[in-house]
């Protein structure tokens, strides 16, 4: 099979590209992670995971104010802490220090 070079180096570029893209992801999230004095953010489904619990549980702990959570302008996405749940499952005795 042949390549012709013009075509081989739109091709490289392009994964130069995407190599980038991803560079400039995570530099962005691992200055996010700096800014939480390196605390992971947890999104809904990530905490009904962690918690064994439906995403429904997560909105009624959110709407009786039972558990902090931030919310992105952008698109309304809800994120916990993950050292703002630890708090919130010691207090109700789920986890030992």
């Amino acid at each position: 099979m042949y390549i012709d070079n013009e075509v081989l180096e739109k091709m490289i570029l392009t994964i130069v590209e995407g190599f980038d893209r991803i560079e400039k992801k995570l530099d962005r999230m691992n200055r996010l992670k700096e800014c939480l004095d390196g605390d992971t953010l947890l999104d809904n489904y990530d905490l009904a995971q962690l918690l064994g619990v439906t995403q429904r549980t997560i909105a009624r702990y959110r709407e009786k104010g039972l558990i902090r959570y931030y919310q992105t302008n952008r698109n309304g996405k809800n994120f916990y802490r993950s050292s703002e749940i630890q708090e919130f499952l010691l207090q109700r005795g789920k986890v030992r220090k």
